[in-house]
């Protein structure tokens, strides 16, 4: 599956869907004829965003725009979201930090000084003050912590490096930022990881502000000239008349929507299993097998192939989380948990997953290239013991087959 982003390529609030992209493995193409004032105004872009703004991200389900919300989108399900209810509440905390006290702040001082908008001193001067002000809060909290939240980048890490760019670039010299040594010690360290450098190239700290000589001016572009009517005399229109093949088709349907009906209702198991806070093993587990309908659904255990090459925990979550992107496209069908085992490396993957059907779906198989990376078990219902291990993965139990859990994704 690829998604398609509509922007011009060279903008901080594209880099954000990108840097994400890279992290959990997701495939985005932005359109390469792409020409802003021209392509954001036709009537097929206004239909995925009525006032014209990129970017836009086209997805299977429909448009989203907003910077943040599409970075959102493609990080959603993967470790860029934390592994904690805290752990979400913060990193969406930070987003709206770095929206409010940086990006606000850092466009309302250089937009004008590129020639797009009035430049008026008071405002510079307000702009300025409260980009110090975040910076100075940044800086005390960073004197402490080298990410946002937890032991790793996460997306208010993302948003936050793509919010600052434009301040490094254009605005806040050397001389600038030299009172904020530890938002210094982040941005650079953020912006040299290799998820970053793919996207964004080299990046070189500006030597003065820019000064409002050099601004750019918005140039009209000409309005080209109307077409010459033709004479519909001199030109007549052909008739053209409507043939079974320009008829729209309608959308094939899945063949797991065929399937006879079963009576175990997805949504009602994720249901219980997300608002079970206490009591997990008598009230979601006991559940589980009271709606599990053996006729309808198919339980499967996976086991990553080359666990052996997972030395480092973070590449390995990266791998996990991209995997769970990846298979988004079977979200109606499926539902699943990844354990990520061990203290130290290698660290084991394995898997339980939930299909709709007697069998793996075949559009997973073929749409998600990760699934040939793991082995697939077929869970035996006579065995009691395969049953308690089905159990013990629901659950997250730790320690699991003796040894701690690093991390567990939950697949809803």
């Amino acid at each position: 599956m690829v998604l398609i982003l509509h922007s011009v390529r060279q903008s901080k609030n594209v880099y954000k869907a990108l840097i994400v992209a890279e992290y959990v493995g997701v495939e985005i193409k932005v359109v390469d004829d792409f020409e802003f004032g021209v392509s954001n105004k036709t009537p097929e872009f206004l239909k995925m965003n009525p006032i014209g703004k990129v970017p836009v991200l086209e997805t299977p389900d429909g448009p989203i725009f907003e910077s943040n919300a599409i970075a959102r989108y493609v990080a959603h399900g993967s470790f860029l979201f934390g592994s904690f209810p805290i752990e979400y509440g913060q990193i969406e905390q930070w987003i709206d930090f770095s929206a409010f006290e940086f990006d606000l702040n850092i466009r309302g001082w250089y937009i004008p000084r590129l020639g797009y908008g009035n430049y008026i001193k008071l405002v510079e001067e307000n702009c300025i003050s409260g980009l110090k002000r975040g910076l100075d809060a940044l800086n005390k909290y960073l004197a402490s912590h080298t990410f946002l939240v937890g032991d790793g980048v996460t997306l208010a890490d993302i948003i936050t490096t793509c919010n600052l760019f434009m301040a490094f670039k254009l605005l806040t010299p050397k001389s600038f930022t030299s009172e904020y040594p530890h938002v210094e010690r982040y941005f650079w360290t953020m912006i040299n990881q290799p998820n970053f450098s793919k996207v964004v190239g080299e990046v070189k700290q500006t030597e003065a502000v820019i000064p409002l000589s050099s601004a750019k001016k918005l140039q009209a572009k000409p309005k080209p000239e109307p077409k010459k009517e033709v004479n519909k005399e001199e030109a007549p229109k052909p008739t053209v008349l409507a043939t079974e093949e320009d008829a729209p088709k309608p959308k094939p349907k899945n063949p797991l929507d065929l399937l006879p009906p079963s009576k175990m209702v997805l949504d009602d198991w994720k249901r219980l299993y997300s608002n079970t806070k206490t009591n997990f093993r008598e009230v979601a587990i006991k559940g589980f097998w009271d709606m599990f309908d053996p006729g309808g659904y198919s339980l499967w255990f996976c086991n990553y192939k080359y666990n052996d090459e997972n030395t480092v925990s973070f590449v390995t979550m990266n791998k996990v989380g991209g995997f769970l992107q990846r298979i988004d496209l079977a979200r109606k069908y499926a539902f699943g948990k990844m354990l990520i085992i061990g203290n130290e490396p290698p660290f084991k993957v394995k898997g339980l997953w939930l299909f709709r059907g007697p069998e793996i779906p075949k559009f997973v198989r073929d749409e998600c290239y990760d699934m040939e990376l793991y082995e697939w078990t077929k869970v035996d219902l006579s065995d009691e013991a395969q049953k308690e291990r089905v159990n013990q993965m629901i659950e997250d139990q730790e320690p699991f087959e003796g040894e701690a859990l690093l991390d567990a994704k939950c697949f809803k």
